[in-house]
C-alpha cells in the first residue's frame, strides 16, 4: 500500500523543465568560450580606438563564436539524429537503412558499427522468419488432410485448401466464423484421437481427429487435423463381411444342395404314389416352395460370393463413350438419356467398369419405375425424338487427373443415405443389397470413389463416380 501511494504521488509531481540537448550544447559552448570573450572584450575596450571600431570588433568576435557554436552543435547532434532514424527504421522492421561514418577509430563510429551490426542481425532473422513462414504455409497447403486452427472463442483463424474442399467454401468466407456455424463443433468437443462423423451435406465420411494447441502472439489456439479413415474402415468391414460370407456360404450351400435334391426326389415320389388328390396337391405345392426357396437362397449366396471374391482389376485402355452407350442400351424398361462429354480414353478394367455402370443405371431405373405410373411412362418413356427428357441421365466430364461420371434419376430419393453402402441392406422387395456395395468396391479398387446424394432442389438421386485417368490399382 505504501509503495502504491508513493508511486501515485510521484506520478502527480510536476515535471521539471529541462533544456533541449541542442540548447545545452550551445550553452556549454558559450560557457567554455565566455572567459576568453570577457578577456578579449576588456583588451579591445582598453585600446585607443574609436567606440564604433571597438564595437565592430567585439561584434565580429561574437558572430564568429556563434558560428563555431552552431558548427559544434551540428557535429554533435546530426550523427545522433542519424542513429535515431536508423533505430526507428529497425523498430518498424525496415532494415534497409545504415549509419554512416561507421569506424572503430572513435566512440561515435564504434556506436554506428554496433547499430549496423544489429541491423544486419535483425535483417537476417527477418529473412529466415519469412522463409520459414513461407515453407510452413507451403507445407500446410500441400497437406491432403483438412487442417483448421481456432482461437479461444472458437472462431476459425487458419484453414488449408483441403479444409476448403471439405467444407466447400472459400477461405475468405470461413475465416472468423465459429466452429458451430461451420458444423465443426464436434472437432473441439470430441476426445483427441477419436473417430468423428461430421454433418457436412450428404457426406458419410469418418474422420480420425487429432487436436493440439499452439500460441500465436501469446494467445492460445487449437489446431485440428482430420484424417479420412473411411476407406480403411470400409476395407476392414469388407474383409469382415467376406469372412462371414465365406463361412455362411459354405455352411448354407452344404445344406441347400441336399434340401433341393430331397425336395425334387420327394416330389417325384409323391407324383407316383397313390393318395388323395387334395393331399397330393398340398404336398407337391409345399415341395415346390421348398425347392424354389432353396434355389433362390442359393442364388442369393452366389451374389454375395461374387462380392467376397471379386478379383483385382485388369487395367487397360478404355474408351468411355462406347462403354456408356452400351450400358444405356442394356436397360430396356425406360430410356436412358446419355449426354456425351469429352471423347477420352483412360485406363480401367472394362468388365468391372461395365458391371458397376450396369448396377448404377439399373438402380436409377428402378427408382424411376417406383415413382412412375403406366400413363406417365407412356408420356415420358420412349421419347426418341427428345432423349434429354428421359428420367435417367448419364453424363461425364474430365479434368487433367480425373474422370467424373454422373447418373441422375427422378425417383423418390434417399430416405436413409447412411445405409446405402451397407451390405445386406436394401429397400427393394427382390433386392440383395449387393449392387451398390459391389460398385463402390470396384471404384475404390481403381483408386476412385462413389458419392450418392439427393439431388439439390429437385426429386431423385445423384450418383457421382470419380476415377483417376492414370492407371491406379488398389489391391
Amino acid at each position: 500500500m505504501v509503495s502504491s501511494s508513493s508511486g501515485s504521488k510521484s506520478s502527480r509531481a510536476p515535471k521539471r523543465s529541462r533544456l533541449l540537448y541542442e540548447h545545452r550544447i550551445s550553452l556549454y559552448s558559450f560557457l567554455v568560450a565566455l572567459p576568453a570573450l570577457v578577456v578579449s572584450i576588456v583588451l579591445i575596450w582598453g585600446q585607443p580606438w574609436s567606440t564604433q571600431s571597438r564595437l565592430s570588433l567585439i561584434g565580429s568576435e561574437l558572430f564568429v563564436w556563434w558560428l563555431l557554436a552552431m558548427a559544434l552543435q551540428e557535429q554533435t547532434t546530426r550523427p545522433l539524429q542519424t542513429l535515431a532514424n536508423v533505430l526507428a527504421s529497425l523498430r518498424e522492421e525496415d532494415y534497409s537503412f545504415r549509419a554512416r561514418n561507421a569506424s572503430p577509430e572513435d566512440a561515435l563510429g564504434e556506436l554506428s558499427l554496433e547499430v549496423n551490426a544489429l541491423a544486419d542481425t535483425l535483417s537476417g532473422r527477418q529473412l529466415r522468419s519469412v522463409e520459414a513462414t513461407a515453407l510452413l504455409q507451403r507445407v500446410v497447403d500441400e497437406i491432403d488432410a483438412p487442417l483448421f486452427a481456432f482461437d479461444p472463442s472458437g472462431s476459425l483463424r487458419l484453414v488449408n485448401p483441403a479444409g476448403e474442399h471439405l467444407l466447400r467454401q472459400a477461405k475468405a468466407r470461413m475465416l472468423g466464423r465459429s466452429a458451430e456455424a461451420l458444423h465443426l463443433q464436434e472437432c473441439l468437443s470430441a476426445d483427441n484421437e477419436s473417430l468423428v462423423e461430421l454433418k457436412l451435406g450428404d457426406s458419410q465420411a469418418r474422420w480420425l481427429l487429432r487436436r493440439s494447441s499452439f500460441r500465436q502472439n501469446g494467445v492460445p489456439h487449437t489446431l485440428v487435423v482430420l484424417s479420412d479413415v473411411s476407406r480403411a474402415l470400409r476395407e476392414e468391414e469388407r474383409r469382415a463381411w467376406q469372412r462371414l460370407i465365406r463361412v455362411l456360404g459354405h455352411e448354407l450351400s452344404n445344406s441347400l444342395a441336399p434340401i433341393k435334391s430331397l425336395a425334387g426326389s420327394l416330389s417325384s415320389r409323391v407324383a407316383s404314389t397313390p393318395m388323395d388328390e387334395s393331399v397330393r396337391s398340398d404336398l407337391q405345392r409345399g415341395l415346390e416352395i421348398i425347392e424354389a426357396r432353396s434355389a433362390s437362397l442359393h442364388r442369393f449366396l452366389e451374389a454375395y460370393r461374387r462380392l467376397a471374391q471379386m478379383p483385382a482389376p485388369v487395367l487397360r485402355e478404355v474408351a468411355l463413350a462406347p462403354l456408356v452407350a452400351r450400358v444405356a442400351g442394356l436397360e430396356m424398361r425406360i430410356p436412358i438419356c446419355v449426354r456425351p462429354g469429352p471423347d477420352l480414353i483412360f485406363q480401367a478394367d472394362p468388365d468391372q467398369l461395365e458391371q458397376m455402370l450396369i448396377n448404377l443405371v439399373r438402380n436409377a431405373a428402378d427408382a424411376v419405375l417406383e415413382m412412375s405410373t403406366t400413363a406417365e411412362l407412356k408420356r415420358t418413356s420412349f421419347a426418341t425424338s427428345h432423349p434429354e427428357n428421359g428420367s435417367v441421365v448419364v453424363r461425364w466430364d474430365a479434368s487433367a487427373e480425373d474422370v467424373t461420371l454422373a447418373i441422375e434419376d427422378s425417383g423418390p430419393g434417399l430416405s436413409n443415405p447412411s445405409n446405402v453402402f451397407t451390405p445386406f441392406y436394401t429397400t427393394k422387395p427382390n433386392g440383395s443389397g449387393v449392387g451398390l456395395v459391389l460398385s463402390r468396391q470396384i471404384a475404390e479398387a481403381h483408386g476412385g470413389r462413389i458419392e450418392i446424394s439427393n439431388r439439390p432442389g429437385s426429386r431423385g438421386c445423384l450418383v457421382t463416380v470419380v476415377l483417376p485417368r492414370v492407371a491406379v490399382r488398389i489391391p
